[in-house]
C-alpha cells in the first residue's frame, strides 16, 4: 500500500490549472484509498477517521444484499411468466445472467451519467468531488421497474443530480432525496414507464403468435386498489384477495422473502433488513426514524382495520408494510442524513408521520398504490420544520428555567 501511495502522489496534478477536473478526479481516487490529508475549512461535515466516502461505502455494503437479490428475482420473474424453472431451486444461474443483463445497465447508466455530472459541476465551480453520489447512484436503480428505458434512467438522473442537488449547494446541502427525486420525476412523467401492468418483470421473450405476459399484470398494491370503492365482502374482490392468502402469490411469506414482482430493489424484506443491520451496527443509519416509520406503518393499518369500508384496509398491517417499497424506503430513504430530520425529538416525528402517510396515501389514493415515495418526499419538505419547532421547544423550556433560576 505504501508503494501505492507512492505511486498515487507522483501522478499527483496540477490544482491549480484552469479547468482542474484532472486533479479533483484524482483527488476522489487517493481520499477513498487513504487517510485524507487536509481537513474541512468550510461545509456542513465535521469528518473524522471515518470520513464521507467510508460512510458512503458502508451504505454500498449495506445495499448489496438488496441488489443482488434484485437480481436474481429479476430472473425468477421472468422464467416464472414463462413457465420454466418456476421452482425456486431451479435454473439459478440462467436467473441470475438474465437479471444482470437486466440489471447491471441500469447501473451503469446511473452512475455514469450522475458521475459525469458531478464531474462537470466540480471542474467549474473548483471543489472536490461530492461523495453522495455514490450512494444515489445505486439507488437510483434499485428503486426503478426493470423495463423502464435506459434514457429514462439517465434523464431521470441528470434531473435528480441537477435540480434536486447541485442548485442547492451540493452534497449536504439537498432538501429531497435524490433517488426519491429521480422516480418521482419518472413517476409524474412517464407514469405508464413507472406503473401498470407491463413493468414489474420482463417477459420480452416471443412464445409463438403472442409476447408472454403471463401473471407480470400489476403488483399486489395496484392488484389491492382495485377493490377500492367496493365493500367489504365484495365477491368481485375474491380473487384479488386470493392472491395475498397463504397459498397466493402475495402471501405474508413470498412478500418477506421477496419472490414477488416489484422494483429491483424493493421486494424482498430480508435483503433490506440485512441492509438495516450493517446500517444500525455502523451508526450510519437512524434506528429512530425506522423504527418509528415502521410504527408509523403498523398504527395506520391497524387504524384501517378497525374502521374497515373496503378490502384493502382489511390486509393485515404486518402484510401491508411488507408489500411495494415500505421496508426499503425505511432502510434506505428516510435515513438519508441530509434531507431527513436532524434532532433526536424531530427524527420519531418525521419517522412516524412518513409511515402512517405511506400507507394513508396507497389506501386512500389509488393513482399512488405505492405511498411510500410521496411520504418521504413529503417529510423531507418538513423536515426543517418539524426540526425547528423541536429546537424552538428547548429554547423555551431553556428560558423558563433561567427566569425561575434568577428569580
Amino acid at each position: 500500500m505504501k508503494a501505492l501511495e507512492q505511486l498515487m502522489e507522483k501522478m499527483k496534478p496540477n490544482k491549480d490549472a484552469k479547468f482542474p477536473l484532472a486533479y479533483w478526479v484524482w483527488d476522489g481516487t487517493y481520499t477513498f484509498l487513504f487517510t485524507p490529508g487536509h481537513v474541512t475549512k468550510k461545509g456542513v461535515h465535521v469528518r473524522d477517521a471515518v470520513d464521507l466516502k467510508r460512510t458512503m461505502f458502508t451504505v454500498i455494503i449495506a445495499l448489496l444484499p438488496a441488489l443482488l437479490f434484485g437480481i436474481w428475482n429479476t430472473g425468477h420473474q421472468h422464467y416464472l411468466a414463462l413457465g420454466e424453472f418456476t421452482a425456486l431451486n431451479e435454473g439459478f444461474m440462467d436467473k441470475v445472467i438474465f437479471g444482470l443483463i437486466k440489471v447491471l445497465p441500469l447501473v451503469v447508466v446511473s452512475y455514469g451519467v450522475g458521475l459525469g455530472i458531478e464531474f462537470i459541476f466540480c471542474s467549474i465551480n473548483k471543489h472536490p468531488i461530492q461523495e453522495g453520489f455514490l450512494v444515489s447512484g445505486m439507488l437510483i436503480p434499485l428503486c426503478m421497474p426493470v423495463e423502464v428505458p435506459l434514457w429514462m434512467v439517465a434523464v431521470a438522473t441528470a434531473f435528480a443530480v441537477v435540480i434536486g442537488k447541485e442548485v442547492f449547494g451540493g452534497t449536504g446541502m439537498n432538501i429531497l432525496n435524490p433517488a426519491l427525486t429521480a422516480r418521482a420525476f419518472l413517476f409524474f412523467a412517464y407514469p405508464t414507464k413507472m406503473s401498470g401492468n407491463a413493468v414489474w418483470v420482463s417477459t420480452d421473450v416471443d412464445q409463438g403468435q403472442q409476447v408472454v405476459d403471463s401473471f407480470s399484470g400489476a403488483t399486489a398494491l395496484g392488484n389491492l386498489a382495485e377493490t377500492v370503492g367496493k365493500p367489504v365482502g365484495d365477491a368481485a374482490n375474491d380473487s384479488i384477495l386470493a392472491m395475498f392468502s397463504t397459498d397466493g402469490m402475495y402471501s405474508l411469506y413470498n412478500s418477506f422473502m421477496g419472490f414477488i414482482p416489484g422494483s429491483v430493489g424493493e421486494t424482498s424484506a430480508v435483503a433490506i433488513l440485512i441492509g438495516a443491520v450493517i446500517l444500525l451496527i455502523t451508526g450510519i443509519g437512524s434506528w429512530r426514524i425506522m423504527l418509528s416509520m415502521l410504527l408509523g406503518g403498523l398504527a395506520m393499518g391497524y387504524i384501517f382495520n378497525a374502521f374497515a369500508v373496503n378490502d384493502f384496509m382489511t390486509l393485515d398491517p404486518i402484510h401491508q408494510i411488507m408489500l411495494g417499497g415500505f421496508m426499503f424506503g425505511m432502510v434506505f430513504m428516510a435515513t438519508d442524513p441530509v434531507s431527513a430530520a436532524q434532532t433526536n425529538k424531530g427524527k420519531w416525528i418525521y419517522g412516524f408521520l412518513a409511515g402512517f402517510l405511506a400507507i394513508m396515501i396507497r389506501v386512500f389514493n389509488p393513482a399512488y398504490p405505492e405511498g411510500v415515495m410521496m411520504a418521504i418526499l413529503f417529510m423531507n419538505v418538513m423536515a426543517p420544520t418539524i426540526d425547528h419547532f423541536v429546537v424552538q421547544s428547548n429554547i423555551n423550556k431553556r428560558m423558563k428555567r433561567a427566569k425561575v433560576a434568577t428569580a
